[in-house]
């Protein structure tokens, strides 16, 4: 058996969040980054833009960055990045969620990530626990139990029996909305219930004086699958 076995989960981008607020020129509220980050300069004072476009008529409007800000205040290369619209740091204005709650506003992830599985060719009924390092390349908030789903291809409910049978360890609840990385830990059938007994040994029932109970088996445990699924969105 290997001892050795881990696996890395990665949260990919495949698309940048919607930014969602009334449009002033019709009934549209979802906007899409147009790539492009505005610079005015009043002497030594900047305004910085982050430019939106309306996904319904096209029409332009402008996120404050920064707001009569000494150039002092911005450091050379960053300021270079805003002048040349750094494709970084588009992405970066875009995702982040202070700036949405300055300019209250709220992203829309929908459709903005997938996951990618780079699971080792090890059995997942392997009694040796796999540990599973899940990092998000966009803060996109993610519900745990999708992530679970996706990545072992398992049903809601078969999920939910596995982390309550303690056969997936989390930091968190599995109805949490994570977006940065963290570990789990999956271990195979038969460990959790083995360490169970080791932790607690059988009392013997003082009452009973006859023969020896006899119990019937317990049922086997459901394997995990052996593959894990394809990345989804």
């Amino acid at each position: 058996m290997n001892t050795d076995r881990k696996a890395l989960w990665a949260v990919r981008q495949s698309a940048l969040p919607a930014v969602v607020r009334s449009c002033p020129d019709c009934p549209g509220t979802r906007h899409r980054a147009s790539g492009k980050i505005r610079v005015n300069a009043s002497g030594k004072m900047l305004d910085v833009w982050l430019l939106l476009s309306c996904a319904t008529c096209d029409r332009t409007s402008k996120v404050p960055v920064h707001e009569r800000a000494h150039v002092s205040a911005l450091e050379p290369a960053r300021l270079v990045a805003y002048e040349t619209n750094d494709p970084s740091v588009v992405r970066e204005l875009v995702t982040s969620p202070s700036l949405a709650a300055k300019n209250r506003y709220r992203l829309d992830w929908t459709g903005t990530w997938e996951l990618e599985t780079r699971m080792p060719l090890y059995a997942l009924d392997d009694p040796n626990p796999l540990p599973v390092r899940v990092r998000f390349e966009l803060p996109a908030p993610v519900r745990v139990e999708r992530l679970l789903q996706l990545g072992l291809g398992l049903s809601r409910a078969e999920v939910r029996r596995l982390v309550a049978d303690g056969r997936i360890r989390l930091p968190f609840a599995p109805d949490t909305k994570a977006h940065r990385d963290f570990d789990l830990t999956i271990h195979g059938p038969g460990s959790v219930d083995a360490a169970k007994h080791a932790k607690s040994p059988a009392v013997p029932d003082a009452e009973h004086t006859g023969p020896p109970r006899i119990g019937l088996p317990p049922a086997p445990a459901r394997e995990l699958p052996r593959r894990a699924a394809a990345a989804g969105s």
